[in-house]
């Protein structure tokens, strides 16, 4: 259940139409999980500002049910990185969050993940 979520100034106009779907194969790829789980979400156009500049940069976050760690984080990092170059951002402006969620933190379909591999006798 991988969500990966952009917050960018890249303007609306720049973002290549199939981005967010090819995004969703590469995070599936990039972490191991079904693409039917992973969640893409860009908010483009955003009035955003790094290092006191207002070129192209990126506020980027990756949440997941396990397969977060020091050494994933590291790979992750510079596979994340390749993506957003294709909005124009550098490497040098963005930031990039990784969070590993509890599986009883996480609704879906009407219950929690933990809910729900319970219920399936998991």
């Amino acid at each position: 259940m991988p969500m990966f979520e952009i917050n960018t100034n890249a303007k609306v106009a720049n973002i290549p139409s199939n981005f967010v779907v090819d995004t969703s194969k590469t995070i599936s790829e990039m972490i191991g999980k079904p693409v039917q789980q992973v969640a893409v979400r860009l908010n483009a156009g955003q009035l955003m500002a790094f290092g006191g500049s207002t070129d192209p940069c990126a506020l980027v976050s990756m949440k997941s049910i396990g397969k977060i760690s020091q050494n994933e984080n590291i790979k992750y990092a510079k596979v994340i990185t390749e993506v957003l170059g294709k909005l124009g951002v550098k490497p040098d402006r963005m930031y990039i969050t990784f969070t590993n969620l509890a599986k009883d933190n996480v609704g879906f379909q009407g219950n929690t993940i933990f809910g729900l591999e319970k219920a399936a006798g998991k």
